[in-house]
């Protein structure tokens, strides 16, 4: 029986270990979304993206 029980409880412990992970970078992104970072991201991008082809 007791075999039985600790290996319920490692199946049980990795199935929630894909939701958490999902959450924090939820959690994460809206921070990220709140920095205003989209933005900045968009602008560094488009620097880049002219120097490439000899605009900026």
């Amino acid at each position: 029986m007791k075999s039985k029980n600790q290996k319920k409880k490692p199946k049980q412990k990795n199935k929630i270990i894909p939701f958490v992970v999902i959450i924090i970078f939820i959690i994460l992104g809206m921070i990220g979304i709140g920095l205003d970072e989209p933005s900045q991201i968009l602008n560094q991008a488009t620097q880049i993206c002219l120097s490439c082809i000899g605009i900026g």
